[in-house]
């Protein structure tokens, strides 16, 4: 999806769909009914382009929805339209960063596993510039600091009142890689482990005395939303960056994130290796 719908959206579409398809109607009989063709119904399902609220609200009545599950889809399809903090920003952003930050601004947990870098959500500004740098050689320091901007202002996610819980198994090779030098991988170091104190927020270091392990091929965070039909696997490429929804993607990166929870030192164990390898920086 070099694109794609909020989360807000795609969970409408997907219970717009549940709602028909218990009232025993096809789409064209639906459509009929609120005076839309099948294709538009189609689309309102499939989680593309914009909703229009009243069309939503009956759709609902002639799908006989409970009064509270229609309004609160009601509000979802109004809510669709909100546009983030992102969209006010004085220079663009890539497609893929767009749909990063619109699925991120409404997830319940984030489950990453980094075998490069520490996190972005649980990176210092020195940390992220030294990132950026050198993955982007040929990018002039004024898109840098935008880009950093931004990864700073994703981190406010973790201060809101009802955070997302955010699960990072971190290989030790990002650990004992010194980016940005020495003085800026101590300061990172010890910044993980004052967020891994938060109550949302779990690290855990996969050793490399694990060996072969269950995610060789590379970093991934899967972004979970509040029904798992919602949730999304997002995987760094040069470049941008890959989405991946389909039940099977889903199940086989969930399935390799419990591995690897598996297979990675406990919290304590894991602090302890950070501790330490804070103080050789």
């Amino acid at each position: 999806m070099a694109v794609g719908p909020t989360t807000r959206r795609r969970q409408l579409g997907a219970d717009l769909r549940r709602l028909r398809e218990l009232k025993g109607l096809t789409l064209e009989e639906a459509g009929a009914r609120v005076g839309v063709s099948k294709a538009t119904l189609s689309r309102y399902e499939t989680k593309e382009g914009s909703v229009k609220w009243p069309t939503v609200d009956a759709l609902c009545r002639e799908y006989d929805a409970p009064e509270e599950e229609r309004l609160a889809l009601v509000e979802l399809a109004k809510a669709a339209k909100i546009q983030g903090w992102w969209r006010s920003l004085a220079d663009p952003i890539p497609d893929s960063m767009n749909l990063m930050l619109t699925l991120e601004d409404e997830v319940v947990r984030e489950d990453h596993y980094a075998c490069m870098f520490i996190p972005g959500l649980l990176q210092t500004r020195d940390y992220a510039e030294a990132v950026h740098r050198s993955s982007e050689r040929q990018c002039p320091e004024r898109e840098v600091q935008h880009m950093v901007d931004i990864r700073m202002k994703r981190q406010e996610l973790l201060q809101r009142k009802d955070p997302p819980h955010v699960w990072c198994v971190i290989d030790e090779a990002a650990i004992r890689r010194t980016v940005g030098g020495p003085k800026v991988m101590a300061s990172q170091l010890r910044h993980l482990l004052t967020m891994a104190k938060l109550p949302h927020i779990t690290v855990q270091v996969l050793p490399f005395t694990t060996g072969a392990h269950a995610a060789a091929v590379g970093s991934f965070l899967i972004l979970a939303g509040q029904k798992p039909d919602l949730d999304v696997v997002y995987v760094d490429l040069i470049g941008g960056g890959l989405f991946m929804e389909k039940p099977q993607e889903l199940e086989r990166y969930r399935l390799a994130f419990q591995y690897l929870k598996a297979q990675a030192l406990d919290l304590e164990s894991s602090a302890q290796l950070i501790h330490r390898l804070s103080k050789e920086s």
